[in-house]
């Protein structure tokens, strides 16, 4: 195990910053110059005060001491934030290696190459296929070889030897055999459309498989995704906090506001700082998770391409609804079910007919090997030929077995019925599925541009109200809540758009890819 340290994602660039108000220098008089200038713009401000109070923080600068109740506040933060827990990854001590750029797409054909239920799925459709591979062949005459050798004792009298049955003492077969069965439903060819039903269910639920690993992937990476702009949010809301607690400290020392609003800041500041480390955690488990699905050695060492800033578009209704009637595997699973049922009741039915099988050979039974062989039984017939064939047809009539034929009928016909229920019931699940995630994905992509100037306002009030907290026009409470109103608007605003990615995402299993 390894401490690996997260790389620092920056904000959308498209949001507009949240700088923290003026970066305060070494003395309190850089706030009041930044307090005159405002004051200058507002007219909200006397010279006199700022005169006065720039006055009362002149020991501050000096280094003189300070009073004891001043000497008990909390130190400034400014200088470094809290220790934080080293978070433990994997990798290896020495591993090293520029990280690898993965796509959406990249990430999907390596999970496709790695998540166990979707090559499970995959696996169960080659299988099904086989079979329908092997139902095919069993329509078809099979053909074989065969060769045997009889030694039967002899009894020094029959040239048969002591088993009549034999020809010999010594009997060799060399036969090719060409054999050939009639099963139940054969000329309706049942067995072999219930194989290709079977077949088409199996390849359906792999696609079924394969678009809900495309979801799962698409919520995990843009999932990392939006944990990383939630990290750079978080980092940059504790920046703010620290600033501000340096600000309301400064401010303090010269006597323009009260010791409560320094204990807010700092309260503020470790509230802030306690969020940043939670971001850290989930972006920690948001990159593990996806690693799951991307390397067979859980590799760490990558990096996303963030594209949520150009989603793809949302097609019209008409043409999804389209592409949704002919793309959809559930509905398709439904219907090959059904067909297999149907054969099921077509084999069972069948059982009732009598079964026929059909066996020629062609080949040598002789008392030796050769194309023409003396016969043991008749030696004064000299060499007779040896090659020859015959024919076996084998009949079978059902007569009675106590009502089990007549049984697995009703059981076939039972699973039919079923097999029709289930069809259309997916179909009016796949109606409902359709409007309701074509819906959610229309709402998620108008919400994101709310969403967006939502973040833009919140950055530009934080501005305002830090600068208004400087010059005395705002209190730290307001401070404080402007910053949890930045990261709030900030995270929504990540979030929506992975709402909308997920969405398509979501909607693309009824449909496919579009």
């Amino acid at each position: 195990m390894a401490s690996v340290a997260v790389a620092q994602q920056p904000a959308p660039a498209s949001l507009a910053e949240a700088p923290a108000a003026p970066t305060a220098k070494a003395g309190p008089a850089n706030y009041k110059a930044e307090a005159t200038k405002l004051s200058a713009l507002q007219g909200a401000l006397r010279a006199t005060n700022m005169l006065g109070a720039q006055a009362a923080q002149e020991p501050a600068v000096s280094g003189a001491p300070q009073p004891a109740a001043e000497a008990q506040q909390p130190a400034p933060s400014s200088a470094a934030p809290p220790a934080s827990v080293a978070l433990m990854e994997p990798g290896e001590p020495g591993q090293t290696g520029p990280p690898v750029t993965i796509t959406l797409q990249d990430a999907i054909a390596r999970a496709s190459r790695n998540y166990s239920q979707y090559l499970s799925a995959v696996t169960d459709a080659k299988v099904a296929n086989e079979d329908r591979v092997q139902a095919r062949a069993s329509l078809l005459p099979s053909l074989s070889y065969t060769q045997q050798y009889l030694g039967t004792q002899g009894n020094g009298k029959l040239a048969s030897g002591r088993y009549v049955t034999n020809d010999g003492v010594h009997v060799y077969r060399i036969w090719g055999v060409v054999h050939q069965e009639f099963p139940a439903g054969f000329f309706t060819f049942s067995p072999y459309k219930r194989a290709a039903a079977a077949s088409a269910i199996a390849q359906a639920k792999a696609e079924i498989a394969r678009r809900g690993l495309t979801v799962t992937v698409t919520n995990l990476y843009y999932g990392l995704i939006v944990a990383q702009r939630e990290y750079a949010t978080a980092q940059q809301v504790l920046d703010q906090a620290q600033h501000f607690l340096k600000i309301s400290q400064d401010l303090q020392r010269g006597g323009e506001v009260a010791r409560s609003d320094v204990i807010k800041a700092q309260i503020q500041y470790d509230q802030q700082n306690q969020a940043f480390q939670e971001a850290a955690l989930a972006m920690s488990k948001a990159r593990l998770d996806l690693a799951v699905l991307l390397s067979p050695s859980l590799d760490l060492n990558f990096n996303l391409v963030d594209d949520m800033d150009q989603p793809p578009a949302l097609p019209p209704f008409n043409d999804v609804a389209a592409m949704a009637a002919h793309e959809n595997q559930d509905v398709r699973a439904a219907m090959e079910a059904m067909r297999a049922a149907r054969s099921d009741v077509s084999i069972a039915r069948a059982a009732f007919f009598p079964t026929l099988s059909l066996d020629g050979v062609y080949g040598i039974e002789a008392n030796a090997v050769a194309l023409r062989a003396v016969d043991a039984a008749f030696p004064e017939l000299g060499p007779v030929p040896t090659p020859g064939y015959f024919i076996t047809a084998s009949l079978n009539v059902p007569i009675w077995n106590w009502g089990a034929t007549l049984s697995k009928l009703r059981q076939a016909e039972y699973r039919r019925q079923q097999a029709k229920v289930e069809l259309s019931q997916a179909q009016r699940q796949a109606l409902s599925s359709l409007y309701s995630f074509y819906n959610e994905a229309a709402v998620s992509r108008s919400e994101v541009q709310g969403l967006r100037e939502a973040a833009d306002l919140a950055a530009e009030s934080l501005r305002l109200t830090t600068l208004r907290y400087q010059a005395g026009e705002s209190t730290a409470l307001e401070v404080v809540d402007a910053q949890n109103v930045l990261a709030a608007a900030r995270n929504a605003y990540d979030g929506g758009q992975l709402r909308y990615r997920a969405g398509l995402a979501t909607l693309q299993t009824l449909t496919g890819k579009f």
